[in-house]
């Protein structure tokens, strides 16, 4: 029932955010003599961020529509190479890009957001890389009639995935997908398959949650399986075309992230809020886009959520040499050419230092030639993707070691 009180609620903030626009642009406008007062900039400005704080979030865009290549702008595309009933494969094909540039395939996370959160990813290895990415679906929009989707599904996507690119391609896992990205790497290199990557770069993931535990791993740890069965699962309402799917939903796991660093997101839109009010809408801009993408959010199935909850954060069984898929042992000792690279954030509060490298240690057979560890220091766990230091720091690590093992 709690779904269907979320969306009560939800319809009516996105009257009330409507509302709010409209008074806060009516008292911003130089024909309203309120704006000129001293009080009319801050009743807008709070207006102004109510509005935004509420509206509601539909699957935003790339926006990608080029990227610089050799000194010139190259038009970029979406198409979509594979679709599957819960994910498609995209592909931004850049028009009169060079030939024989890496293929990579980025793996986004099924955590509540969609892929667009690696927009600044993406943009960043454009240049030099033809670049694929895993477009998770809304699991509230997946008729019922489509099946279920768990981790075992999530590993045999990637593997169909890889098979659509083709042999020689790299594979760039950050954070979630870690743990699923490596498995079916192990496999493929377990089946020699043709198409098993050549790098695979896993960014933030929690590979083994036992190392330096956070507030999210102890979470896990702390409550019983049980718990989130009855706690965190919910009933798509039969107004989405998966009405009656279930669910842990997207609104419960970024309440989760806000609720973990409220302080700064507080801090965040208060500095929005003093941006508006001296006009400088640029910076308040930059604050608002981002809470933008954050806050748009999506379900995951009940079964991929709960057998990632069991498997990875609770009886750690990947490391522990215990994950099974679809009965089969899987074993990462079984990477023998497929060049690792583990990049961890020093300030990460969601993947604790540690919890990457560990794939490092159970790659037992793979040559030390083809491992490689990046401790990116001052950074976040989004930081390693996006932003600044990413574009600056972490990327051509990335570059490099894909260019290195060709």
């Amino acid at each position: 029932m709690f779904y269907d009180a979320y969306e009560m609620q939800r319809s009516w903030l996105a009257g009330a955010s409507q509302l709010a626009n409209l008074s806060a642009n009516w008292l911003n406008s130089p024909a309203n003599p309120l704006s000129y007062s001293s009080m009319g900039p801050i009743v807008a400005a709070s207006l102004d961020v109510f509005a935004h704080a509420s509206a509601p979030r539909g699957k935003p865009a790339f926006n990608l529509f080029d990227t610089p290549i050799d000194g010139k702008l190259v038009p970029v595309r979406e198409e979509i190479v594979l679709r599957k009933p819960f994910g498609q494969l995209k592909h931004f094909q850049r028009d009169g890009a060079p030939e024989g540039q890496p293929k990579l395939l980025i793996v986004a996370p099924m955590s509540g957001h969609y892929a667009t959160l690696l927009r600044g990813t993406v943009e960043r290895l454009l240049p030099g890389h033809e670049v694929f990415i895993t477009d998770w679906r809304d699991a509230k929009l997946v008729p019922l009639g489509e099946g279920s989707f768990d981790l075992d599904d999530y590993v045999d996507y990637l593997i169909e995935f890889l098979e659509a690119i083709g042999p020689g391609a790299h594979v760039l896992a950050v954070c979630q997908p870690s743990v699923p990205a490596l498995a079916a790497t192990a496999l493929m290199n377990a089946d020699r398959h043709p198409a098993r990557p050549k790098t695979l770069t896993l960014m933030g993931g929690p590979i083994d949650t036992r190392e330096a535990p956070t507030a999210v791993n102890t979470l896990a740890t702390q409550r019983p399986h049980a718990w989130f069965q009855q706690n965190v699962i919910a009933t798509v309402p039969r107004i989405y075309p998966g009405g009656g799917r279930k669910v842990y939903p997207g609104f419960l796991q970024l309440a989760g992230f806000m609720t973990m660093n409220l302080g700064s997101h507080l801090v965040s839109h208060w500095e929005m809020f003093k941006h508006l009010v001296v006009g400088d809408d640029e910076s308040a801009d930059a604050t608002g886009d981002f809470y933008a993408e954050y806050r748009a959010v999506c379900d995951m199935t009940a079964e991929f959520y709960l057998q990632t909850v069991d498997a990875v954060f609770q009886r750690h069984l990947l490391p522990k040499g215990e994950f099974m898929h679809r009965g089969r042992p899987v074993d990462v000792a079984a990477i023998t050419d497929t060049a690792l690279l583990a990049i961890e954030g020093e300030r990460d509060d969601i993947s604790g230092l540690g919890q990457t490298k560990a794939a490092l240690k159970l790659a037992t057979d793979l040559p030390a030639a083809k491992k490689k560890y990046h401790l990116a220091r001052e950074v976040g766990h989004y930081g390693i993707f996006n932003g600044r230091k990413w574009r600056e720091r972490i990327a051509p690590v990335v570059e490099n070691w894909i260019a290195a093992n060709r």
